[in-house]
């Protein structure tokens, strides 16, 4: 077992209630009321108040730590809810930043938070992630990581990071100067459709429940320097089989550290290339515009998301038929004319869009995917789309 030292100073002496409040795991001989102090005195940034952010929110408000800074830019929606614990149903549509921070709030009255309510950008990751001890990466994309990674190496401040796809999760912690980083790791991101989204891939509540819980953990182990953190390692969860497995990570020697933060161009939206064009690509104020003006709408979700929610008219035609069978899978009147492709938030209808162009080719009319998809154009809601009706 390697033992790192503690990242934190211990801070001021433990009240009574303090102690209280914490006497079962101050009862550790690894914590002590010397760990105690550091837990309060510790300053940690958590990205993302969505599935690894809030079971990690929780435990840490739980555990002590004196300040918790929480980065997210969304709303909390219905389909959070079945893993993103710290919401609920009363708090629909409010701020996930200002959602969480009331939930800690209630926990923990002890515990500063300070809410950023922005995303993630080259222009301020570097100052927000230099004014804490140490960051827990809870991001679900790809731009926000190597933002993260970047700024650690800047900054010199670690990272705990995991992530979650379908039944698996990943762990480890990435220090400056100790072991491997996360650009050591994954160097460059996977192309585009390769790793879907939770939306798009589908996730249970209690995996991210797991992994956000396991990066909790690693914060107290490195505030406190106790136990064996992920320095150099990283592990691997199979809920489906119930199976973990550790990995050496190492440090690539030939890779330089970071000096300035750098998005790689295929985790950037707005640098890839060979997705839909703008003449492909509606956002739904400008369906509601052209509905009335007659086109076909082809929903490429599945029946059981569709059962939820549709737009009126639609065809529906789900993705993975619609990639067999290319062109044949469209209804037999669609030949060409104005046809615009939806998903749930439009991923799915711009692949669709990619694999059937070479096939539109020559014919009348347009090929368009909504930006966005069902997605935005519910968030109008029925007022604003009788207003563009």
């Amino acid at each position: 077992m390697v033992t790192l030292p503690p990242l934190v100073e211990p801070g001021p002496d433990l009240t009574p209630a303090q102690i209280d409040r914490y006497r079962r795991q101050i009862t550790l001989a690894a914590i002590g009321t010397l760990g105690q102090r550091r837990l309060r005195a510790a300053r940690v940034l958590v990205i993302g108040a969505g599935g690894l952010g809030t079971p990690a929110l929780q435990y840490l408000a739980g555990a002590g730590i004196g300040t918790l800074g929480v980065v997210d830019d969304d709303v909390v929606d219905l389909s959070n809810l079945h893993r993103q614990v710290i919401h609920d149903t009363d708090g629909l549509g409010a701020a996930k930043v200002d959602s969480a921070a009331a939930a800690v709030g209630r926990l923990n009255p002890e515990v500063t938070v300070e809410t950023y309510s922005v995303r993630l950008t080259a222009q301020n990751v570097v100052d927000l992630v230099g004014s804490y001890d140490l960051v827990l990466d809870g991001a679900d994309n790809f731009a926000t990581r190597y933002l993260v990674a970047d700024a650690s190496e800047i900054t010199g401040v670690p990272v705990v990071w995991g992530a979650i796809l379908r039944h698996h999760g990943q762990v480890s912690v990435f220090w400056p100067g100790r072991g491997a980083h996360y650009r050591d790791v994954f160097p460059e991101p996977p192309a585009p459709g390769e790793a879907p989204s939770c939306a798009e891939a589908g996730v249970l509540g209690t995996l991210p429940g797991l992994i956000g819980t396991i990066m909790a953990s690693q914060v107290i182990q490195l505030v406190t320097g106790t136990g064996d953190p992920l320095v150099g390692r990283l592990t691997l969860w199979d809920e489906a089989t119930s199976s973990t497995r550790s990995l050496r990570i190492e440090r690539d020697p030939e890779r330089a550290s970071a000096t300035r933060v750098e998005v790689p161009a295929a985790a950037d939206p707005s640098c890839r290339t060979g997705g839909p064009t703008t003449d492909e690509t509606l956002d739904a104020p400008a369906l509601r515009h052209l509905l009335p003006t007659g086109l076909t709408l082809i929903d490429v979700r599945e029946p059981w998301e569709t059962a939820a929610g549709t737009i009126d008219g639609a065809l529906t035609v789900p993705l993975g038929e619609l990639m067999e069978r290319g062109a044949e899978a469209l209804p037999g009147g669609v030949g060409g004319g104005e046809v615009v492709l939806y998903c749930q938030g439009g991923s799915r209808s711009a692949r669709a869009l990619e694999h059937l162009r070479p096939a539109w080719s020559g014919r009348e009319g347009h090929l368009r995917h909504l930006d966005g998809g069902y997605a935005a154009w519910v968030a109008g809601g029925p007022e604003a789309r009788q207003a563009d009706l």
